[in-house]
């Protein structure tokens, strides 16, 4: 996958998808959010499994919906992408065309790198990433008000991040 715009479900249906994984389902997932370019060999060897049926395994967790891609993870800030925000956006109209247009809108932003409609104050939450102020000030004014139905936007700009992992809690 070359990008993450995809919705992913990996339960298909099933309602406790950690309780069909066994232990070694479990230590290959946990051992490929480290480091997915593992090379088959070395992880079957980790896992106890000859290389044949780690990737049945693989295939059957692939297939499964539960592994729903590989990526490389990228420094933006080796790439000059140094401002990360959260923007809070209000809509002012929640009707099906509008929502539908922000969030079509927003699936073609390169600069949101999730948004998630909530319950509460405000209806998404956006993760953007931007090179500086004045880019911050562009995207929100070019990009985000332009979108019909937008009402209101609320900024935070991140000061430093705490914790940042891809990895999901497999217990």
């Amino acid at each position: 996958m070359s990008k993450h715009n995809a919705k992913v479900t990996p339960t298909q249906g099933n309602t406790e998808p950690l309780q069909n994984l066994d232990e070694i389902d479990r230590q290959i997932l946990s051992l490929l959010q480290e480091n997915s370019r593992i090379a088959i060999a070395q992880l079957a060897r980790q896992v106890n499994l000859s290389a044949p049926g780690l990737q049945k395994r693989l295939k059957k967790l692939e297939d499964s919906g539960i592994i729903s891609g590989y990526v490389a993870l990228v420094n933006r800030e080796a790439l000059g992408l140094d401002l990360l925000c959260f923007a809070q956006v209000t809509l002012a109209h929640h009707q099906p065309e509008y929502v539908g247009k922000f969030c079509d809108r927003v699936k073609e932003l390169p600069e949101v790198l999730e948004c998630h409609h909530l319950t509460g104050e405000f209806d998404y939450l956006l993760k953007v990433i931007v090179s500086n102020r004045q880019h911050l000030e562009r995207f929100l004014f070019d990009k985000i008000t332009r979108i019909p139905g937008v009402d209101k936007i609320r900024t935070s700009i991140v000061l430093s991040e705490i914790k940042a992992s891809t990895s999901l809690p497999l217990e």
